[in-house]
C-alpha cells in the first residue's frame, strides 16, 4: 500500500513536472524578434500593451488596395493604442516580388503607409518565419489558427498579445466587424 502511495506521488510530481515545462516552453507574441523593412531588429515586446492588426501583405494582389484601408484604420485609432504591423510576403503566385527598398518605396509613393512595415518573410510553408508558425498554430490558437490562405489574411491580438481574431482577405479592414472588434479591444 505504502509502494502503491509512493508511486502515485511520484507520477503526480512527474506529471506536474512536465505540464511546468510545457508551460515555460511556451511562446507568446512579444518573444518574437523581427526585422523592419530597412532591416533593423525589432522586438515585438515593444508593442505590449497595444492592440495590433497583423497583415501578410503583397504589393501585386487584386487585394493591394486593401493598404489604403489599413493606413485609414492605423490613423483613426493609432492615438488610442492600435497598431498596424505589415508583414510583405511572396508565397501567393509572386504578388510580392520586389525587395525590402522596392516594397517600401511602393507603400509609401503609392498608398502613404506610416504604419510599421517589416522586411519580406514567408507565411507559410517549409520555410514558414517563426512568428507565422506561431500565429497559425491550430494548437495555440484554436479559433484563429491554421494556414494562410492568401495575402491580407488579418490577425488582430489584444493589449496582452493573445490573438482574438482573424479576418480572411476578402475582409475589408474598412469592414464595421474588423472597426467594432478594434473598438471593443480598446475600451
Amino acid at each position: 500500500m505504502r509502494s502503491l502511495r509512493l508511486f502515485v506521488i511520484g507520477l503526480l510530481v512527474a506529471i506536474t513536472l512536465i505540464l511546468s515545462a510545457g508551460e515555460q516552453d511556451m511562446k507568446t507574441l512579444y518573444d518574437f524578434n523581427v526585422l523592419d523593412i530597412d532591416g533593423n531588429a525589432v522586438s515585438l515586446e515593444q508593442y505590449a500593451g497595444k492592440v495590433l492588426l497583423i497583415v501578410n501583405v503583397a504589393s501585386k494582389c487584386g487585394f493591394t488596395h486593401q493598404y489604403a484601408d489599413l493606413q485609414a484604420l492605423y490613423e483613426k485609432y493609432a492615438g488610442e493604442g492600435f497598431v498596424v504591423l505589415g508583414f510583405p510576403a511572396n508565397n501567393f503566385m509572386n504578388q510580392e516580388p520586389g525587395n525590402n527598398a522596392e516594397i517600401k518605396g511602393f507603400c509609401s509613393l503609392t498608398y502613404g503607409v506610416s504604419f510599421p512595415m517589416f522586411g519580406k518573410i514567408s507565411v507559410k510553408g517549409k520555410d514558414i518565419h517563426p512568428l507565422y508558425e506561431f500565429l497559425t498554430d491550430k494548437e495555440l490558437h484554436p479559433e484563429t489558427g491554421g494556414k494562410i490562405t492568401w495575402n491580407f489574411n488579418k490577425f488582430l491580438v489584444d493589449q496582452s498579445g493573445q490573438v482574438v481574431a482573424r479576418f480572411a482577405t476578402k475582409t475589408n479592414p474598412s469592414d464595421a466587424v474588423v472597426s467594432e472588434k478594434i473598438e471593443e479591444l480598446l475600451r
